[in-house]
């Protein structure tokens, strides 16, 4: 569903401008100043729902989620830095269009990145169970390390993990149902707001998710996987 590559998308300096006043223009006025409780609160809420469905009417579905921000926002535990929430994002018109669009932009590029990742971590469509296994923990540590370096782990942090860990999996052929519900297992409550969980913690859950969808411990310290690992462990930009 969230698939960027299924939906096409370039935003050059001319359609952002032409976007960020149809932004503008959805912005209500006099909203600019903030206090507690929040007088504006509807009208900043509002405003967030119509921007959300003028991305969503002129990219797709992917770009629902443009403002699931870091920390404690509209959205708790996203990678979204541009955006907090309406309270505190809805302001002066051109201000609120400015960084709803940057949030865009911003959401776009890490759903691009994952989908890239993951075109690197999948076993191979003749792996056998044993070396599925071996790329499934792999995998499901490097996502979810991946998930914590960008939210910081703060608050609800760990609900990228699932839509990484599950996007992943479908990505995989996995159908949607069986994706979530082994992330769900495999993560089974052990992953908290404003904790960074030790490696050990992530280790075990990347195990988990492997056992349970192949019935095989991945492999370790195997010589037939050292290219693999190296390949791994290094960064995209690294690899020749």
């Amino acid at each position: 569903m969230l698939a960027p590559g299924l939906h096409p998308f370039r935003l050059d300096d001319e359609e952002r401008d032409r976007l960020v006043t149809r932004v503008e223009a959805l912005v209500p006025e006099g909203v600019a100043s903030w206090s507690y409780p929040d007088p504006h609160r509807e009208k900043r809420d509002h405003c967030v729902e119509r921007v959300t469905d003028l991305f969503v009417a002129r990219y797709g579905p992917w770009a629902r989620e443009w403002n699931w921000s870091v920390g404690e926002g509209d959205k708790d535990g996203g990678p979204v830095g541009s955006w907090c929430c309406a309270s505190h994002s809805v302001r002066e018109p051109r201000e609120t269009a400015s960084n709803a669009v940057a949030a865009l932009l911003e959401w776009r590029a890490w759903l691009e990145g994952l989908e890239a990742v993951f075109a690197q971590l999948a076993p191979a469509p003749d792996a056998t169970p044993e070396q599925r296994s071996w790329h499934l923990e792999r995998a499901a540590v490097r996502l979810v390390t991946r998930v914590l370096d960008r939210s910081g782990g703060e608050s609800g942090w760990y609900g990228g993990c699932y839509l990484a860990l599950e996007w992943f999996l479908s990505s995989c052929g996995m159908d949607r149902a069986t994706a979530d519900a082994a992330v769900r297992e495999a993560i089974g409550g052990r992953f908290e707001s404003w904790v960074a969980p030790s490696r050990t913690l992530i280790d075990s859950v990347g195990e988990d998710l492997a056992v349970r969808l192949t019935g095989r411990m991945p492999y370790r310290d195997h010589r037939e996987y050292e290219g693999i690992e190296e390949r791994h462990d290094r960064g995209p930009r690294e690899r020749g």
